[in-house]
Formats: C-alpha cells, structure tokens, sequence
C-alpha cells in the first residue's frame, strides 16, 4: 500500500520498522524533500486503505533526516555533487563530494595532500575513491551553513 501511495510523486521508500512496542514506523524521501502535509497524506491514506487492520498499532509517517545515514540507494543519486561524509567499515571519517552512484557503489572525491615529483612542498589533489554501500559504516549529507 505504501508503494501504491509512493508511485503518485517523486517519493521512495526509505525504511519501514515494525516494533514490538505496537509502532509501525514508515519513513519517505524525495529529491525535492518532504514536507509534513505529504507525511500526514500518506497516513490518512494508510489508515483509510488498511482501516481496522490497523488494530492497537500506532502508525508513524515521517521523513529521513538530512543528518542520518542514507539506507538506500536513491538517497545517494538525489546527493550526487553534494558534500558527504561516509565512515569506512574500520572506522575511519572521509568527507568529500559524492561523484557517481553505479550498482550500489559510489565514488567519492576527497581533498589529499600529496608532494609533486620534483618538488618540496605538498600540494592538494583531488582523489577518488570507490566504495561498495554494503561495506561502508554509514553515509550522510554534510550540512554547509557557508
């Protein structure tokens, strides 16, 4: 049913948890973000579509966070050309531009300090580098207030 909802836009599907503590919780993007009347829309349209199906369940709709990690691949195209930072698998903090999404895998342009041949002094270069979704940490949104 969230599906049928999401096909009326530009919307996809981020994350939905089902919890013990009686919640489902149903998160959404979009390129051109969410605002709360879309979140309200969506769960007018769940609880009309699934009425008393719904039982003691608590639904929640709601956005992903600009700070949280991205879980699918659709927020890393809507970020191409955007600041990242992406956390390794051990443990180590790269920030630099998302350049590509391919086949969830994305390049990832860092700013490195490197001594030219023939010279004294180091300079910096742009590197890239790739890295698979499934063997990173986590990946999100560099907030600039430039």
């Amino acid at each position: 049913m969230v599906e049928e909802w999401l096909q009326r836009g530009d919307y996809f599907l981020v994350d939905i948890q089902m919890g013990g503590d009686d919640r489902i919780v149903i998160e959404i993007d979009c390129a051109d973000g969410v605002w709360i009347e879309d979140c309200a829309e969506l769960s007018r349209f769940l609880q009309e579509r699934m009425g008393d199906e719904l039982g003691d369940y608590e639904l929640e709709v709601g956005s992903a966070g600009l700070g949280q990690p991205f879980k699918v691949e659709q927020q890393y195209l809507n970020h191409v050309g955007d600041q990242v930072e992406v956390v390794t698998a051990d443990g180590k903090k790269l920030s630099g531009t998302l350049k590509e999404v391919h086949d969830r895998t994305f390049t990832l342009t860092t700013q490195e300090k490197q001594v030219p041949e023939g010279k004294k002094r180091p300079v910096k270069v742009d590197v890239d580098r790739q890295f698979s979704m499934d063997e990173v940490k986590s990946t999100r949104y560099l907030l600039s207030f430039k």
